[in-house]
């Protein structure tokens, strides 16, 4: 008969209904295709597309950051942190068994009720141990309303990693090449000065002779000055830049090593995808969705308080006044017994929550709509980002080699005393200019490439992610079932 009793128990407990909305993936409007039409995509978004600059230094320095970085392993504690806390909480869906032990000294009233007679030992030991279990049937999915909520916490901290393995990888690239372009700017910067500087003393012969005027030797020591200005701007910021990539390393400030200069670097190629796939592929998008999953289900755990509570609990132990006889059969004793309980008036408490919690639910949808737009806004500015940026750079290009044709011919017309040196200051100091404009534009069309791989994740995040610290409580694999 208790046998049955217990199987009827554990049927019930285990197949009752749940409360709430089960969760459906909301409907998104996705364009067709992207703005920015690319003659040539490949497929490359499952790849290590940082390889494609084909630097090695470069290669080891993303592999480094993914190893040491301090956000990467502060996002993989985070996922342990729900891991725990949706173990606590699936616990709630099975019996708890505990135990207790008691052991006590006491001494009795003589004018107690009847009192002790005169001869009597007013002093006695009482020794208790016992076993308890209690279970909360969840006949109404509260718990596992919970646990779903918890789990998909889970899922959302695990896509919050991907998401910083992701942005990792683009600021450690992105760093380096700006670092690249800063390095080759104090170079031009180095060269423009020393030429400068060769034809300022070249002017000061001439004006002690009687060549050229002093307003030409201030022209050429004002133009000398300023190339010789931009140095120190250069070398701070290459030590920013260089103290910078050191944390995305894990490291304390110092110099980073060099690889190919950002002429050598190969540009990596665009990757063929389609608007749909973000949506199975983004870890701000799929984080944003679990977060939908969680607050769906906490929906459903608040509702669940409107109906009435089953716990069993039971003990098996001894009470004995003997520590001899504590665990003899005329010493046990215990009990089992069920309680109910619900609410009848909460003065509008459990209505509060409820109304909370769909509200958080609608705040969830409207983020993670927001998200996917993002993600289209994001993906579009890079594709053509990427396009309209190689373009220039192509420009900016021809731009120079006009302005050095330029410098030249202002210079030979100047020799020969058919102009004067304002003409070789100004198409001087324009070519400068020009010149590190061009590799700050060629820094910017690789961030744009860059920024096309970030916008659009895929795989590579995995494989960038099975790089990183991993939680001790391993990945759960979220991606996979969405």
């Amino acid at each position: 008969m208790r046998i049955n009793l217990l199987v009827v128990l554990l049927v019930v407990g285990s197949s009752g209904c749940t409360v709430g909305p089960d969760y459906q993936r909301p409907h998104s409007e996705t364009p067709s295709q992207w703005r920015s039409d690319y003659a040539q995509m490949a497929e490359l978004t499952n790849t290590k597309w940082w390889e494609q600059f084909a630097d090695p230094t470069l290669n080891k320095l993303v592999e480094s950051a993914l190893r040491e970085n301090l956000d990467v392993a502060v996002a993989a504690a985070r996922v342990d942190q729900f891991i725990g806390a949706l173990t606590a909480t699936r616990a709630q869906l099975s019996p708890q068994v505990g135990y207790t032990g008691d052991a006590s000294r006491s001494r009795a009233s003589r004018l107690g009720q009847p009192p002790l007679p005169p001869d009597a030992d007013p002093y006695f030991s009482l020794y208790q141990a016992s076993l308890g279990a209690s279970w909360q049937l969840d006949l109404f999915g509260r718990v596992r309303r919970l646990s779903e909520a918890a789990q998909a916490q889970v899922y959302a901290s695990e896509q919050a990693q991907r998401g910083v393995a992701l942005s990792l990888v683009a600021s450690v690239t992105t760093s380096y090449i700006s670092l690249r372009a800063l390095d080759r700017q104090l170079e031009i910067a180095q060269a423009t000065a020393k030429n400068f500087g060769t034809t300022a003393r070249l002017f000061e012969l001439r004006f002690k002779f009687g060549i050229v005027s002093k307003i030409e030797l201030m022209q050429i020591t004002s133009q000398h000055q300023q190339a010789l200005a931009a140095i120190p701007a250069f070398e701070q910021a290459i030590e920013a830049q260089e103290n910078l990539l050191s944390i995305l390393l894990g490291r304390n400030p110092g110099p980073i090593p060099r690889g190919k200069s950002i002429e050598q670097l190969v540009t990596p190629l665009i990757p063929a995808d389609l608007p749909v796939a973000l949506l199975q592929r983004r870890p701000d998008i799929l984080q944003a969705e679990q977060n939908l999953v969680a607050a769906n289900a906490n929906v459903g755990a608040t509702r669940a308080l409107y109906y009435p509570s089953v716990s069993i609990t039971g003990a098996l132990g001894s009470i004995s006044s003997e520590f001899s006889k504590l665990l003899t059969g005329p010493a046990s004793t215990g009990f089992i017994a069920a309680s109910v309980s619900g609410p009848l008036f909460t003065a509008g408490g459990i209505e509060g929550q409820v109304y909370s919690a769909e509200a958080q639910k609608r705040q969830a949808l409207l983020l993670y709509q927001q998200t996917i737009l993002n993600a289209f806004r994001e993906t579009n500015d890079a594709l053509t980002g990427a396009q309209k940026k190689t373009a220039e750079v192509a420009l900016q290009q021809q731009r120079v080699a006009a302005l050095r044709e330029l410098a030249q011919l202002s210079r030979l017309r100047f020799d020969k005393g058919v102009a004067g040196y304002l003409d070789v200051l100004v198409a001087e100091n324009e070519l400068f200019a020009a010149e590190l404009a061009t590799v700050g534009l060629l820094a910017n069309n690789y961030s744009q490439f860059i920024n096309v791989y970030q916008a659009m994740g895929g795989g590579w995040v995995d494989i960038a992610t099975s790089m990183t610290v991993q939680p001790k409580g391993g990945l759960s694999s979220a991606a996979s079932q969405q």
